[in-house]
């Protein structure tokens, strides 16, 4: 297994594939990092030697913000929408779909498990 960025990346996947399991990066960051770094996007991760793997992790390292770094500022970013209290975080802060969706019948992954609201009776006279 290669380490990079505080990831273990598996070694019997290519190198476009492999570099995805880093957070903040997907295929295009990563395909642009293996151009960068001059490695062959088809090649797997345990071909690589010790040069092109230091390449790839200078190459993260200086120009893109992952893991820690990157969940932190999303964080912090959630955060101040919920302080200014706009539509934004307002929606954040009750746990509901933030970017317009309809939740009449779906947004079960915002929402959670259903809570079911049973029938009032009417009061006899």
């Amino acid at each position: 297994m290669a380490r990079i960025a505080g990831v273990d990346i598996p070694d019997n996947k290519r190198g476009e594939i492999a570099l995805t399991y880093i957070f903040g990066i997907g295929r295009s960051s990563a395909q642009s990092i293996l151009a960068q770094a001059g490695v062959d996007p088809n090649k797997k991760v345990q071909d690589w030697n010790d040069d092109e793997s230091g390449a790839i992790r200078t190459i993260i390292s200086e120009q893109f913000k992952v893991e820690g770094v990157l969940k932190s500022e999303v964080q912090l970013n959630i955060k101040r929408l919920l302080d200014i209290g706009c539509y934004r975080g307002l929606r954040h802060r009750k746990g509901l779909p933030v970017r317009g969706q309809k939740t009449k019948n779906n947004a079960r992954t915002r929402k959670g498990k259903r809570k079911t609201v049973a029938n009032k009776k009417k009061a006899t006279k």
